[in-house]
């Protein structure tokens, strides 16, 4: 390095500066970041990011479900916003077809569920099928007259006083007793007993009277089976059978009975051209 002296003579020349012995000083060269060695731990900053990372991570998932709810709920509210003009009256005729259609639902799902508990059961489900069957044979059989019956009733006792008993007074007698809701009708007399059907007939014979071509002559027993009150004011009101029978020189006594044995029977009917329509 050189430098002048204005106190030298001649300037023109630059002075050396003296030599030194030292070296001149150097500055430290910059050491390179090393980086990471493959399976050393991660430094606290990539930690750091990571946790970052994974934080977001469960914010958005979050983030996405409240969305979802939020849809579910504005779709809920406009269903319901169906009913949210509807008039109280409405609404609450609403409500009453829901439960009569409950009520009907529930007693259906009682009987599937009886149906099915019969049909579970081969056994019990059979006999079932042949009580019904025996006793809807049974009402039929007394309703035709081929099967003996009992239960409560009357008897109606119609004597000769000063005359003969007419066929039309006895018909109109069973014709009330009918009419009162009798099941079984039964005509006893001397000369034997005849069980009433619906296609009975009655015809004057000789001071007596045939029926379904049996002549029975007073006094006419007429044992009917149904409900005492009923058939006792069905024989008895003004007008009717009483005062016929008297009419005829005859007597009409009522008693009601707790039970009342109908044992005369007819054959059952060989039908030729009638058959069950399908």
């Amino acid at each position: 390095m050189t430098y002048y002296d204005p106190s030298r003579s001649d300037p023109s020349q630059p002075e050396q500066l003296p030599e030194s012995d030292s070296p001149p000083e150097q500055l430290p060269e910059p050491v390179p970041e090393r980086a990471p060695e493959p399976g050393s731990e991660p430094s606290d900053s990539t930690a750091k990011r990571t946790r970052i990372s994974a934080a977001g991570l469960v914010i958005g998932l979050l983030l996405a479900l409240l969305g979802f709810t939020l849809v579910v709920q504005i779709r809920s509210n406009t269903t319901d916003a169906t009913y949210a003009s509807a008039r109280e009256g409405d609404l609450l005729q609403i409500m009453s077809d829901l439960d009569a259609s409950e009520k009907r639902l529930q007693q259906e799902i009682t009987s599937l569920q009886q149906t099915q508990r019969e049909l579970q059961s081969g056994t019990a489900g059979q006999e079932a099928a042949l009580k019904e069957a025996k006793s809807r044979a049974d009402d039929l059989g007394i309703l035709a007259g081929t099967l003996p019956a009992r239960g409560p009733g009357v008897s109606v006792r119609l004597e000769e006083v000063s005359g003969t008993i007419k066929a039309a007074s006895l018909l109109n007698a069973v014709q009330e007793l009918r009419g009162g809701g009798a099941e079984a009708i039964e005509i006893d007399g001397s000369g034997g007993a005849v069980r009433v059907i619906a296609s009975t007939s009655f015809v004057d014979s000789d001071g007596g009277i045939r029926i379904d071509g049996k002549r029975l002559t007073a006094p006419y027993t007429i044992l009917a089976i149904g409900d005492p009150d009923t058939l006792s004011k069905a024989v008895q009101f003004a007008g009717g059978v009483v005062p016929r029978v008297k009419s005829d020189g005859g007597n009409v006594i009522v008693n009601n009975r707790d039970v009342v044995d109908i044992k005369e029977v007819r054959p059952a009917p060989d039908l030729q051209y009638a058959r069950p329509a399908s």
